[in-house]
């Protein structure tokens, strides 16, 4: 029977991840689509029946392009990172609970923020291991993003697990059965989604890969295969905060269908700040995350731990 059960969650892993590369594929194709709307124009549309093979002909045209590598690069680094890259982000996707033959952690949430962090290490060497003054400027100026505002996230998330007491994601389903946690804690979840953005590399604050005037950063030497990998994982990482969202602020029954529409609604807005708000400027990036995200965020902490102990002083 154990070992019955292995091969069920080795299946059930393999399927999970088909499956987010194939969601991954057609949130490119949705984020096109609507920048396209947004732009006034029509966006993919050759391709097949309205544009909806145009992923998989871009995936083959980059996995056929032919891979440069720098002759001066740290070469295994360089080979390594962008898919560490991809394998990170999609093993993120094991702590999301299912009912069925699959992973589910009771510390789910401290197995997310150990995955995620490991993120910014691939960055870090990606940047260095090109051996090229671009991409380690970039690697580094994306680094000091993401752990400025990796701060913010877990300050954040605590204030949600402080009115649940637990670490288990499923529990977020069980305490809003009756009130999303979205309608009492409202700034914060939109400090979240935010800091999100922040966390993805995504406008107003992409800052890892501003093609127009930062020289794309730390990918600036990857192409063909390399450059792909690096996009799948920013895309899968939307995906799973997009995700991840739902779950913390939107209810989060994984049995209804209003559930996946909440998560494409989420990943509209990912894409509608993209359309719409220009970049930041960096000073003002950093500023925001450490004088403004930072003390608000530790104050809604502390006004949510004091509600956390006055219900466990009363329950008791």
């Amino acid at each position: 029977m154990f070992t019955y059960d292995l091969v069920m969650i080795f299946f059930s892993m393999i399927f999970m991840i088909i499956f987010v590369l194939l969601g991954v594929a057609f949130l490119t194709l949705f984020e096109r689509k609507i920048l396209g709307y947004i732009q006034i124009r029509k966006g993919p549309n050759k391709v097949g029946f309205l544009g909806l093979v145009q992923p998989f002909s871009d995936a083959i045209k980059l996995f056929i392009k032919e891979q440069t590598f720098p002759l001066k690069s740290n070469f295994n680094l360089y080979y390594i990172c962008p898919i560490f890259s991809l394998f990170l982000s999609l093993f993120l996707w094991q702590s999301i609970p299912f009912f069925s033959f699959h992973f589910s952690f009771i510390l789910s949430i401290l197995f997310f923020l150990s995955v995620s962090s490991l993120g910014v290490y691939m960055i870090m060497m990606a940047g260095w291991s090109s051996n090229s003054n671009y991409s380690l400027l970039g690697g580094l100026r994306s680094v000091a993003q993401t752990i400025s505002y990796e701060v913010s996230l877990i300050l954040i998330l605590m204030s949600f697990l402080y009115m649940i007491m637990s670490f288990n994601l499923i529990d977020f389903s069980k305490y809003q059965e009756n009130i999303w946690l979205f309608i009492f804690m409202m700034p914060l979840c939109l400090m979240w989604l935010v800091t999100g953005l922040a966390e993805t590399n995504r406008t107003p604050f992409d800052f890892a890969e501003g093609e127009t005037e930062l020289v794309s950063g730390f990918n600036v030497e990857y192409s063909s295969g390399g450059f792909a990998m690096i996009f799948m994982a920013e895309y899968s990482s939307i995906m799973f905060m997009s995700f991840l969202s739902v779950v913390l602020f939107f209810g989060s029954d994984l049995n209804s269908l209003t559930f996946f529409f909440k998560v494409v609604a989420v990943m509209f807005f990912w894409i509608w700040v993209r359309g719409t708000l220009p970049r930041f400027r960096y000073d003002k990036l950093m500023g925001m995350a450490w004088k403004v995200y930072l003390p608000i965020s530790l104050n809604f902490l502390l006004l949510y731990l004091s509600f956390s102990f006055s219900v466990f002083t009363l329950t008791i």
